[in-house]
């Protein structure tokens, strides 16, 4: 007993510590790709390291800035083909992220096969997801030759 205890500890210790070390920031990219951040201009670096970026920038120095794309799509227009890389953000409409407690779902009733009125479904704890789901850009960058020609930023 004390011994799955321990164990389920170590794990969930081990889980967060895991989760925490993944998350990617302007200075975490930087020092990821050094030789990337050097062939920016002393402007440009220090939009970079403040997350921002401008027109102009390459791919990789919005890469260095704002991290990997959600998605990228292509489209064309009279000048040639864009390239748009969409930065989303889901959100929950009631504000609430998750919810922890118990669930009671599935609910339908019926004649059991051993006769009588039930009620089925599952009941227990657990993490659900509350209320609909809403995906949006929260950051756009729009390029043309492989340098920005225009970005757009959600404001909440």
């Amino acid at each position: 007993m004390k011994t799955t205890k321990l164990l389920c500890m170590v794990a969930s210790i081990s889980a967060l510590a895991w989760l925490t070390g993944c998350e990617s920031t302007p200075e975490s990219r930087i020092r990821d790709n050094p030789a990337a951040f050097a062939q920016l201009t002393p402007q440009e670096q220090t939009l970079v390291r403040s997350g921002q970026l401008g027109v102009g920038f390459s791919s990789l120095a919005v890469k260095l800035a704002l991290g990997d794309p959600t998605s990228v799509t292509l489209r064309t227009d009279a000048q040639g083909q864009v390239q748009v890389w969409h930065y989303s953000e889901t959100v929950y409409y009631d504000g609430t992220y998750i919810y922890g407690g118990p669930y009671w779902g599935g609910w339908g009733g019926g004649w059991g096969r051993r006769g009588g009125w039930g009620v089925g479904g599952y009941w227990g704890p657990g993490i659900y997801p509350v209320g609909p789901v809403s995906t949006y850009d929260s950051f756009r960058v729009e390029f043309r030759n492989d340098r920005v020609v225009s970005f757009s930023q959600e404001v909440r």
